[in-house]
């Protein structure tokens, strides 16, 4: 568990609470197994499931007297489950919420007081606990809106917090679709899927591709692509690729890897896409990836594929072409 989830755990441990029916949103292993437990990404989501714990990717509905909240570093995200946490309490019941100091818990702490009231708090572990009881107040709209999936971008795509680059397309992303061919054909794959952009410029150049597999760990991601990409041949996979087989083998792949992680950068996931799409081409698969150039991928390419080829580099973005040897 981390700092904050030790965090939640010493505000049980101190007697300011008393463990109820509860459930926990962005849920890590802790003390906290009589829970029902919400975990979006995926390899957090099979930790909890492999030891013995109540996860969803997603609790839709429910009354309950207590919830937990881990919060993240991103804003709209956690004013996006503060809004959905509430919503999920009985009259009266406790929303606790802890983060690290370091990710702006403290912020969020005075706007969650403003808005809603606190009625207690502690500072432990370099984070900040935190708890409000539901009262006839609620979440300002604002919040409450940031829970749904919303337009982004030019107004044709839908996304929510929690999902990269949420809001807007990732110059990543745009860069590598201005580089993707028309010849594309037959069964392709979006690694790291996102809100569905990749995707959908695939099938909106190559008509010749007879299917589409969008791919994620964050399956807040999945149901924005779902929204986003209406088209018989797509087909969705809550998937952690660095640990779970693909369901098909492609001719050909897109990737903008997720080095954040949800979270922070960790090349390492790139990495293991790269190794993931290696294993998932077909014999001359063609491999399309864009990076962040500082980034530690020219190894991993040339070590699990062939003919690896820069597109375009502009500086701050790498597009690549690399193909699987027969």
């Amino acid at each position: 568990m981390n700092q904050a989830g030790r965090a939640l755990a010493h505000a049980f441990g101190t007697g300011a609470l008393t463990p109820q029916r509860a459930f926990f949103l962005r849920a890590e292993l802790g003390p906290f197994r009589d829970v029902d437990a919400e975990q979006s990404f995926r390899p957090e989501f099979l930790r909890l499931k492999q030891a013995g714990w109540r996860v969803v990717p997603r609790l839709e509905r429910g009354t309950y007297a207590q919830g937990l909240l881990l919060l993240t570093k991103h804003k709209e995200e956690n004013f996006a489950n503060i809004a959905r946490a509430w919503s999920l309490l009985e009259p009266d019941g406790t929303l606790v919420c802890a983060g690290a100091n370091d990710d702006g818990a403290a912020s969020v702490e005075r706007q969650v007081g403003k808005a809603l009231g606190l009625a207690g708090s502690l500072s432990k572990f370099h984070c900040r606990a935190f708890w409000s009881n539901r009262s006839k107040r609620e979440p300002p709209d604002y919040w409450r809106q940031l829970a749904e999936l919303q337009p982004v971008g030019d107004g044709s795509w839908l996304s929510q917090p929690g999902v990269f680059s949420w809001d807007h397309v990732d110059d990543g992303s745009a860069l590598l679709a201005s580089h993707l061919p028309d010849d594309l054909s037959g069964r392709v794959a979006d690694f790291g899927c996102g809100w569905g952009y990749l995707a959908r410029q695939v099938l909106a150049r190559s008509p010749a591709v007879s299917g589409i597999d969008l791919i994620d760990a964050e399956h807040r991601a999945i149901e924005a692509a779902r929204a986003n990409v209406i088209d018989s041949r797509a087909r969705f996979d809550w998937l952690d690729l660095a640990r779970e087989a693909a369901p098909a083998m492609y001719d050909a792949i897109v990737c903008n890897p997720p080095f954040h992680a949800g979270r922070a950068a960790e090349p390492e996931l790139g990495q293991s896409l790269i190794a993931a799409a290696a294993r998932a081409l077909k014999p001359g698969g063609r491999f399309y990836m864009v990076a962040n150039r500082g980034l530690p991928y020219e190894g991993p390419l040339k070590m699990n594929l062939a003919s690896v080829q820069t597109l375009t580099d502009n500086g701050k973005f790498r597009v690549t072409v690399s193909i699987r040897q027969h």
